[in-house]
Order: structure tokens, then C-alpha cells, then sequence
């Protein structure tokens, strides 16, 4: 069992997951600051407002609101409640995601699957070749004089 999952482990999909969680935790913060520094006031500009909330009113709705006076008496009054969707949130999400893709694709996997490639390509290089049995041996030779006589 324990040499199963040590080959599940050294399996290049669970080392590419892995390293993957790592570094998108580790770039957390420099993605969000890039999100609330640069991507939020853009989407603010095309929203056309102070603030970098980019919303799709959906409906008002009453709501019923209960406030608690100074002398303990409750009052109860209707408000009235905008919802809506806000797309700010999405689009800054997609951008972090689009830009913690880029920074793990060529910081780690491509370097990785270079490496690999590489010994890949070391392993096959210094690998023996199998013996040629006798009935190869004998193929080998019959194709020859068969490619001898269309020659001719």
C-alpha cells in the first residue's frame, strides 16, 4: 500500500496540482493588490462611478425593517431595497484567476515539463536495446532480399 501511494504522489498530475495550490496561495496578496489597485478602478471607469462596483439593478423590493427606540419601544417601518448583480466582483475575480494562471504556467509547469522532457529524453538516450531475437533476425533478412529483387 505504502508503495502505491508513493507512486500516486510522485505522479506528475498530483505534483502539477499541487505546486499549482501552492503558488496561487503564495501570490494571493500580490493578485488581490493588482485587483484592487489597477483592475477595480478600471472596471469603476467603465461602470462610469466613484467606486469599483459595476452593478446590474435586478428589482426593488420592500423590505420590513425593525429599529429599537431609546425607551425600548420597537418601531417597524417598509424600506425599499435595490437588488442587483454585481459584475465588479466577477470580472475582478476572472482577471485574478486569468493572472495567477499566467504567473504558475511559465514560472512552474513550463519549466517543469522542460525538465522533464529532458530526462525523458537522457533516460531513452542511455537505455539499452533489447536483444533482436532470431525470428527478427530472420524478417530482417527476407525483407531485405524481397526489397533486393524489386530492385532489380
Amino acid at each position: 500500500m505504502i508503495e502505491e501511494f508513493k507512486k500516486f504522489i510522485l505522479k506528475g498530475n498530483v505534483v502539477d496540482l499541487s505546486t499549482g495550490v501552492i503558488i496561487g496561495a503564495a501570490f494571493t496578496s500580490i493578485v488581490t493588490a493588482f485587483t484592487k489597485g489597477i483592475v477595480e478602478p478600471l472596471v469603476a471607469l467603465a461602470g462610469g462611478g466613484p467606486s469599483p462596483k459595476l452593478t446590474i439593478p435586478i428589482m426593488n423590493r420592500m423590505v420590513e425593517v425593525s429599529e429599537k427606540l431609546p425607551g425600548g419601544e420597537v418601531k417597524t417601518h417598509l424600506v425599499n431595497k435595490l437588488i442587483e448583480l454585481d459584475v465588479g466582483i466577477i470580472i475582478g475575480a476572472v482577471f485574478s484567476f486569468l493572472i495567477t494562471s499566467v504567473v504558475v504556467f511559465f514560472v512552474i509547469v513550463k519549466p517543469v515539463n522542460k525538465l522533464m522532457a529532458l530526462t525523458l529524453r537522457k533516460e531513452k538516450a542511455e537505455a539499452p536495446l533489447a536483444p533482436v531475437s532470431d525470428e527478427v533476425l530472420l524478417l530482417q533478412e527476407i525483407r531485405d532480399l524481397l526489397r533486393d529483387q524489386v530492385n532489380r
